[in-house]
């Protein structure tokens, strides 16, 4: 349900409705102790300030905004926004993070809104003959923003999210939805798209780089990816409730629906399906206990599978205990 991490978390009182915050955020594996991922240790690394009136500036590396509004106004569960192990929907928010950011999330009543831009720092590409040779660290540019409404148990909001790849591909994203909560119950529902502006450069000039970046974010198992091919576009909607069976259980149920075209070949043209439940059971105010199934199948062309073994349906079981500090 959630990976295991440690971090170190910074507020500091300016004065004059003024704070000071940063935040350091990593992942690791808890049966061996080592870092979660070998390219991102941090999952967060920024500094920045809070105003009480007119919102908060953060820079470094954190979360885009496409990831902050799924996950603060339409998650798949209460608890949880998402199903770590499996959580389709983050594979259309473009990696979810970017480095080199700087973001500006303000709150007025019951409207929230945010604005992020990323810089491609460090990437560069050299003329070596008549090659351009890339090096650096396939950091992308980003701009984009989103809109929030919550009031009352009902919260929706919009937000699109424009990314340039290393070597200057584009690839647009939009997502927007909404939750209902009232009682015990709790129901979501939401789009998602992402789409590829224009071809990829030639291999010489970086294209490869660019094609494995997109390809990584909607390919990744744990984001119930499927193989993107030549595809161009992928669409994804997603419906699902939760509901609180007494004070400590909770279950829910999640359909996801995705679409995948622009394939020239049309071998890549095709359908998938997700449905995910969750049993989920507080032993205390900190520790739940949870277990969760998982199915996906996918259908269309002759190039649409989970991998490049062909499969096309996997099902997956996820048991847990989960303390927060």
């Amino acid at each position: 349900m959630s990976e295991s991490r440690w971090g170190v978390n910074v507020v500091e009182d300016l004065g004059a409705g003024l704070t000071a915050i940063a935040n350091l955020e990593a992942c690791f594996v808890s049966d061996t102790g080592m870092q979660a991922s070998e390219d991102n240790f941090f999952q967060q690394s920024w500094v920045g300030i809070r105003s009480k009136s007119l919102g908060k500036i953060t820079l470094g590396r954190q979360y885009n905004i496409l990831f902050d509004l799924v996950t603060s106004t339409y998650a798949s569960f209460p608890y949880s926004p998402y199903m770590e192990a499996y959580k389709p929907e983050i594979g259309l928010s473009m990696g979810a993070r970017a480095n080199n950011m700087i973001k500006y999330v303000g709150e007025f009543g019951s409207v929230r809104g945010g604005l992020q831009y990323s810089f491609d720092e460090g990437n560069t590409f050299e003329k070596a003959g008549a090659n351009v040779n890339f090096t650096g660290s396939g950091a992308m540019k980003t701009f984009g923003g989103y809109l929030r409404y919550s009031e009352n148990g009902v919260s929706a909001g919009a937000a699109y999210l424009s990314s340039i790849f290393p070597a200057g591909t584009r690839v647009d994203a939009w997502t927007l939805g909404g939750s209902y909560r009232s009682g015990p119950w709790y129901f979501n529902m939401g789009y998602g798209l992402n789409k590829r502006k224009d071809s990829f450069p030639a291999a010489a000039q970086g294209g490869e780089i660019d094609q494995a970046i997109l390809y990584a974010f909607w390919t990744g198992s744990s984001d119930g990816g499927f193989l993107a091919g030549d595809a161009t576009k992928r669409q994804m909607y997603k419906l699902g409730f939760g509901y609180q069976v007494t004070s400590q259980t909770n279950v829910g149920l999640h359909y996801y629906h995705a679409k995948q075209s622009g394939s020239a070949s049309g071998g890549f043209n095709g359908k998938a399906d997700f449905v995910v439940a969750a049993l989920d059971y507080a032993l205390s105010e900190r520790t739940d206990a949870y277990v969760g199934v998982d199915h996906t199948r996918v259908n269309g062309g002759s190039g649409v599978a989970l991998d490049a073994n062909g499969a096309t349906t996997r099902t997956g079981f996820t048991i847990g205990l989960r303390h927060r500090f």
